[in-house]
């Protein structure tokens, strides 16, 4: 093989997924007047492929043009936390992020590499940092060290088994924060590997990148629940629709906490399947394992011009599953029902997003939905006798609404709600239950904040900062703070307000004894 043609074809399969090369095989053997050289081509292509595969094991970092938006840096003794770098760096550079790959040893604290900084890491011996990891702590722990201007998030891995459990990983996160470092959300701790825990930094990946669309490296075992409600919260909003959706449980012995997520996988309109199987001349209803070709390829990935010329059965099945959507639970387990709170998206060329589109718009009232409730117990609450500071925004009031809903079964908890939307008269969610909650008690104090209800916009962080006094009172008191709603914007001014009216001190206090914790998106 020449070598410009191998140069050509490891810059199409770059460029191409998987199956996309396994299409263009295909029709190369399909191809009657050329047999030979169609062999040959598909040889090369196979060949070009496995040194795709080898050259992008063996670089320890990843190449990128120009300054990285984002470094991933790994501490890794076993492999695995490398590993688990690896493949982040690569859903983020296939998701058009500049990434830089780096082991922890190589990163400078007295010069940030980038603002944004992911940290893979694991716990070596008795809680120690692992070998590619431990020069950079003792730099870290010295005197003149900032990261006031640092955005960083942690993925620590661990064994419950061991005492120091994620110790590196919870040492790293401490002395960031105590540095100035901003978190974009709390730290993630997979328990021997954890598939729920992986699956949630995939999904906070896709948000930090805007691009949702990857393929899950542990797929979920869902469930099979069924879709019985569907209620839009903001008729007449300028905003996108905000549906309140209903699934019932597979049984009654289902059970979740306040604070948990659950775990959608979507699907594709499946008329839209039908149509492009009767295209290319395959029958949708033709069954596989008990399912149909056009149900089973509504779970899947589909090539990126949605062409399924070339590709047989066999072929369309083998495309990897689509990736899962994750939402804050509404409800608790005595309402009967798992409650979401979904906001329509929509992709560039206005076509519904793939999970509020297969939830708020295909699934048909008694469909079946494929779902699992992952705990999350970082976003768990406190004992009803804490009194509870709930802060968030659009439907992040899903999260807030299932701890108001757990600690009513309790008479006496104090609960102060903080929330914000657009306007008033449109955007008020859960706005009748808020005010009965309020007229009852139940809500001590009710903050609201419509941004688009007078010239100058206000969010809820402006209403946060305006109750300053009251905040403290409520903190000295024992309060613990709850934050719920989106990463970008609202959690990061919150943290933000927070650091400027409590303390740096005084939060990473909060942090450490469980009485400030956030579940954004």
């Amino acid at each position: 093989m020449s070598l410009p043609l191998h140069s050509s074809l490891l810059a199409l399969l770059r460029a191409w997924p998987l199956y996309s090369c396994i299409a263009v095989a295909s029709c190369l053997l399909w191809w009657q007047p050329a047999r030979e050289v169609s062999a040959a081509v598909v040889i090369a292509l196979y060949l070009a492929l496995s040194l795709r595969c080898w050259h992008g094991r063996l670089r320890p970092r990843a190449a990128v043009d120009g300054p990285a938006q984002l470094v991933i840096a790994y501490a890794s003794q076993g492999g695995q936390a490398q590993d688990f770098a690896e493949r982040s760096a690569a859903q983020l550079r296939d998701a058009g992020q500049q990434t830089l790959l780096l082991p922890l040893n190589a990163l400078d604290p007295n010069h940030w590499a980038a603002p944004r900084i992911l940290f893979v890491v694991s716990t070596y011996g008795e809680g120690e940092a692992p070998d590619n990891a431990a020069r950079f702590e003792q730099r870290l722990a010295a005197d003149g060290i900032h990261a006031q201007s640092l955005e960083y998030a942690v993925l620590a891995f661990g064994d419950r088994q061991y005492r120091d459990f994620c110790a590196f990983g919870r040492r790293l996160d401490e002395r960031l924060r105590q540095l100035g470092g901003l978190p974009l959300f709390d730290r993630l701790e997979a328990d021997r590997g954890d598939p729920g825990v992986l699956r949630h930094w995939q999904h906070q990946l896709a948000h930090l990148s805007g691009d949702s669309n990857f393929s899950d490296w542990l797929p979920a075992p869902y469930q099979i629940w069924r879709l019985t409600g569907r209620h839009c919260l903001n008729p007449g909003s300028s905003g996108a629709p905000v549906q309140l959706l209903t699934l019932a449980p597979p049984s009654e012995q289902t059970s979740w906490c306040a604070g948990d997520i659950v775990e959608v996988g979507p699907r594709h309109a499946l008329a839209r399947i039908e149509a492009l199987l009767h295209d290319v001349g395959l029958d949708p209803h033709e069954l596989f394992d008990g399912q149909s070709l056009a149900a089973q390829l509504s779970r899947r990935h589909l090539p990126a011009t949605g062409d399924l010329h070339g590709l047989d059965a066999e072929a369309l099945l083998a495309l990897p599953p689509l990736p899962h959507r994750e939402y804050s639970i509404a409800s608790i387990p005595a309402d009967g029902a798992v409650q979401l709170v979904v906001r329509e998206a929509f992709q560039a060329d206005g076509t519904p997003g793939l999970g509020s589109g297969w939830l708020c718009r295909y699934a048909a009232i008694g469909e079946e939905i494929d779902l699992r409730i992952r705990s999350n117990p970082a976003f768990h609450g406190p004992d009803a006798a804490t009194p509870l500071i709930l802060i968030g925004n659009g439907t992040g009031i899903a999260g807030l609404r299932a701890h108001l809903r757990e600690r009513a079964a309790h008479p006496g908890s104090r609960n102060w709600l903080l929330f914000g939307e657009r306007n008033a008269a449109h955007d008020f969610l859960f706005h009748e239950e808020l005010a009965q909650w309020r007229e009852s008690g139940h809500l001590q104090r009710l903050d609201l904040a419509f941004s688009r209800d007078q010239p100058e916009k206000r969010y809820v962080q402006h209403a946060l900062r305006d109750a300053a006094d009251e905040l403290r009172c409520w903190v000295g008191q024992g309060a613990a703070i709850y934050v719920c709603g989106s990463l970008e914007g609202m959690g990061q001014e919150v943290q933000q307000i927070l650091l400027g009216l409590l303390g740096q001190t005084r939060l990473e206090q909060l942090t450490e004894q469980g009485r400030y914790r956030r579940d954004l998106y």
